[in-house]
């Protein structure tokens, strides 16, 4: 969900014939073959340049997105797959259609983000089909007015391309927290709410309100309570705007507003948001194209950019978060039937050792020719042995160690681990898929994955307790970190940090400055004694207004 109370009429994306309607059917003839196949290689590569043009012309999140999609686009597994077909005799729409579901199949069965990227190959298919058929790219209408959209899910091309001033609330039946239209929802600045039902029997032209904080929607609410609610919702955001940093609640309780960030020009963009350095930078979103593994060298200068950045400034580098939904081509990772549990993120040392001690050894580089004194963290780690694994090698580098929770069983064992690292970041993303046994990419499951799940709050309070114990820092970089009552209640649970993307911190940190420490912690039991998402997220909200 994204903060934000709106009032307008419906409006849907445009969405191509069926299939029946666009493949004439039957076989291509021996001699049709060839140029057909070519017909289907130009369509693609149009495709593919055309989502490189509103990568470049995006930032952040968008950015992010956009490039790994157009680099989709271009992957020559299904491209090989459609092409194949199409020498087998298929026409080119049918062989498009038949080689994404055949994708769409094996990244449905991968889960994580891998099932996210359902959605994108199938915007992909359809934008080939249409380029295809000479049709314009399904996607989202230009209206008259200011509207809220309702579709079954949104690909990131078409979220990103929205414009707030005329779409200015969005829902979808499909995704979840997490998605990737509520990431780059939220970086627009649009109200959004997802896994909504029956968002298909509601006719377009309909009044509706939807509030993103509350995560509802209203069908043809009274108008004048409709406008009233959207006023003091647009005068809680006017004052969120002027907020500057730094973190703390009203009676000066400090708690640090870090940015999420991928590369040196999304550390450049966050630099200009109130945050006081970087919380969560993930080095393996520099290496998804990468064919061959970064020398130690080049590595270095790619985290010399982010630090150069931020000179001066707290900077967490994580490891190399390689394997399940984020596979580099450079990790020989293993055939795995659930690679979500599998060989992935610090696991990854025992195939190959050599590629984690680089990466540490170009981070360490990368210290040395900026004068800076990063933070490098460990992801999925399960056990104090491998905590303490990963800071021998850490501190033998002269960086500060710490470790990603993840996992239920880190959690639990937090104080233990904290025997041998210097602090904690909670990825509260996977922490709730792990913990709730809920695939956070499904629709159907969107209940169990939101973090407000009091099980979910419970490893987190837990994982807060050990740090204070200790003396030592926990902080948040997952997607809860970007709820600004979320971010209360994590702030009363001693949690000593929040990072999220930098277009989503203004919110957080200007909420936290409205209330005492004292709210925070009532709200943080409040929501803990709760049974459900619901029912925890009202009982903050009931404390912190």
């Amino acid at each position: 969900m994204v903060p934000g109370v709106r009032f307008a009429p419906v409006i849907r994306a445009n969405r191509l014939p069926d299939i029946s309607q666009l493949d004439p059917g039957g076989q291509l003839a021996e001699g049709e073959r060839s140029s057909e196949a070519e017909r289907f290689a130009v369509a693609a590569a149009t495709v593919a340049a055309q989502l490189r043009e509103r990568a470049a012309a995006a930032t952040g999140p968008a950015a992010e997105v956009l490039t790994a999609t157009a680099q989709l686009a271009q992957d020559r597994a299904w491209l090989g797959s459609a092409e194949h077909a199409i020498k087998a005799g298929k026409p080119a729409v049918r062989a498009t259609y038949d080689a994404a579901a055949q994708f769409v199949e094996m990244f449905t069965k991968m889960g994580g983000l891998m099932a996210e990227r359902v959605t994108d190959l199938k915007d992909i298919r359809d934008r080939v089909v249409a380029e295809l058929s000479g049709l314009p790219a399904p996607g989202v209408p230009e209206p008259v007015e200011p509207s809220i959209l309702f579709a079954e899910d949104l690909a990131p091309a078409d979220t990103a391309g929205l414009d707030p001033h005329r779409i200015v609330g969005l829902a979808t039946s499909l995704g979840g927290p997490t998605s990737h239209t509520a990431i780059i929802a939220r970086q627009l600045g649009i109200s959004c709410v997802v896994a909504v039902k029956g968002l298909d029997e509601v006719p377009v032209g309909t009044m509706v309100l939807i509030d993103g904080s509350r995560g509802t929607i209203a069908i043809d609410p009274d108008r004048a309570e409709a406008a009233a609610l959207v006023a003091a919702s647009d005068v809680a955001a006017a004052a969120m705007a002027n907020w500057s940093g730094p973190g703390s609640t009203s009676d000066g309780h400090a708690v640090s507003i870090l940015a999420n960030v991928a590369d040196g020009t999304a550390a450049r963009a966050a630099r200009q948001a109130p945050v006081e350095g970087v919380g969560l930078f993930r080095t393996e979103l520099c290496f998804l194209d990468s064919d061959t593994e970064p020398s130690v060298a080049a590595q270095a200068d790619i985290y010399a950019e982010v630090l150069e950045a931020f000179a001066g400034k707290k900077v967490v580098i994580r490891t190399l978060d390689a394997g399940s939904d984020k596979p580099l081509k450079f990790v020989n990772s293993p055939e795995e039937e659930n690679p979500a549990l599998g060989v992935r993120g610090f696991r990854i040392i025992d195939i190959d050792s050599d590629l984690v001690l680089r990466q540490l050894d170009a981070i360490a580089a990368a210290a040395a020719k900026t004068g800076s004194h990063p933070w490098v963290m460990a992801p999925m780690i399960a056990t104090p042995d491998e905590a303490q694994r990963f800071a021998g090698l850490a501190r033998e580098r002269d960086l500060y160690p710490g470790v990603m929770i993840e996992i239920p069983a880190a959690a639990l064992l937090a104080d233990r681990i904290l025997e041998h690292v210097e602090f904690l970041s909670i990825g509260t993303n996977d922490l709730t898929q792990y913990t709730m046994a809920a695939d956070r990419m499904s629709a159907n499951l969107a209940t169990l994955t939101d973090p407000w799940q009091p099980g979910v709050l419970a490893l987190v309070a837990q994982t807060a307790r050990a740090g204070q114990a200790k003396g030592k820092p926990v902080g948040v970089c997952g997607e809860a970190a970007a709820d600004p009552l979320l971010g209360c209640v994590l702030a009363g649970m001693g949690i000593t940090s929040l990072s999220a993307a930098a277009s989503a911190v203004t919110p957080v940190g200007a909420k936290l400055a409205t209330v005492t420490l004292q709210q925070c912690r009532d709200a943080a039991e409040a929501a803990l004694g709760a049974n459900g998402p619901a029912e925890a997220r009202a009982a903050a909200q009931e404390v912190l207004g």
